[in-house]
């Protein structure tokens, strides 16, 4: 390359990181608009997420890109990306602009954990003055303990986010002690905890079970879904569903029993599939970043979510399965479909096979998710 090449190139270069600079100061500026127009959907009472908006929003970005010779599956990604990360801020600041916590005190138990974490974050942007316990909780941080059991339960609320196995244990203590304020757990299965529960609700307690069916990176709530399990005090349940109602949460309530039949299937068969997954590509001998070179579509999604469940706490997953009384009945339906697929392959029976997959192209169509970010 000559030197007038490379001063081109150098040009070019200097001339992109001003661009690029010009870009983050648009964003910026968008977000600063975001804000204000938050507060004003406040003011006004007006909800956080709009879709017809979000809509109009990309379809004209998506136009203006084409006049621009931009390609418009990057633009749409985009604006997306844009419209999720105005979400997040807007409902941040609601949540902690309304304060329901303010000058209210909580308790999370296992408070040092991932989504104990996440807990304290939330409630604290509400305004509580949040305490933990753990014990893996820093010596000498500041109302933090190591033993949740060692000093007092007078908070407004107390939140339970250890293991299953041990919050089972915790709530059954508490029922002993009987704390005033409100109890929930956020366990993502409810056998384990139905003895404690109903100990505590049988003392008197105001006691309910939460479910956050999200993990702890989780940012924004537009999407998710927060189970609640009535245990007996309606109060309590009420109480804690409206910890989430500035957020744009789903919520949705259902009976402990009703809760487990159906995470077998929403989480109990979708981690085993995964596992699955990953444990036949393990035990192949094919090299991962072999398969990569010459991986489909299809091959590089599931890839990705195999990735993430690899790296979630095994320990946790196999609670999750063992634990469920109706695990066994999604693993059996898991090993039943692998089965039929074999069979039908075995058999060279087109018509079994392609019956497997019209079954399943209709049974998805049926419940195809709602236009959105």
């Amino acid at each position: 390359m000559t030197d007038a090449e490379n001063k081109l190139l150098g040009h070019l270069r200097t001339t992109l990181t001003e661009v690029d600079g010009r870009i983050l100061e648009l964003v910026a500026e968008r977000q600063r608009l975001v804000e204000e127009i938050g507060r004003s959907k406040q003011v006004k009472g007006q909800a956080t997420r709009d879709f017809a908006r979000e809509k109009d929003v990309i379809e004209g970005a998506v136009d203006r890109a084409r006049g621009l010779g931009i390609p418009s599956d990057t633009v749409e990604a985009l604006m997306r990306l844009l419209i999720r990360s105005s979400l997040t801020t807007q409902e941040r600041d609601r949540v902690s602009s309304e304060g329901r916590g303010s000058g209210r005190r909580a308790l999370v138990i296992g408070g040092a954990g991932q989504m104990g974490r996440w807990f304290v974050e939330f409630l604290a942007s509400q305004g509580y003055d949040v305490e933990i316990a753990d014990p893996a909780a820093e010596a000498g941080r500041e109302g933090a303990r190591r033993d949740w059991d060692d000093g007092p339960l007078d908070q407004d609320l107390i939140v339970v986010a250890a293991p299953l196995v041990r919050s089972g244990q915790i709530l059954e203590t508490l029922a002993q002690r009987r704390p005033p304020g409100l109890i929930f757990d956020v366990g993502s299965l409810k056998s384990p905890l139905r003895h404690g529960l109903a100990a505590l609700a049988e003392a008197g307690c105001r006691v309910t079970s939460v479910h956050p069916m999200f993990g702890p990176d989780t940012r924004l709530l537009s999407g998710r879904h927060v189970i609640f399990a009535d245990v007996g005090h309606a109060g309590a349940t009420a109480e804690a569903r409206a910890l989430f109602e500035s957020t744009m949460a789903e919520q949705v309530e259902m009976s402990l029993e009703e809760h487990d039949r159906l995470i077998a299937f929403v989480l109990g068969l979708s981690h085993a599939l995964n596992i699955a997954f990953f444990t036949a590509l393990a035990e192949s001998g094919t090299e991962v970043p072999l398969l990569s070179r010459l991986s489909s579509t299809t091959f590089d999604a599931q890839l990705e979510v195999c990735r993430k469940v690899a790296r979630e706490n095994p320990w946790l997953y196999f609670e999750i399965q063992s634990l469920n009384e109706h695990g066994p009945a999604a693993l059996s339906a898991l090993a039943r479909s692998v089965e039929r697929i074999r069979d039908a392959i075995n058999a060279g029976d087109a018509d079994a096979f392609v019956q497997l997959m019209e079954q399943g192209r209709d049974y998805l169509a049926s419940r195809r998710p709602p236009e959105g970010v």
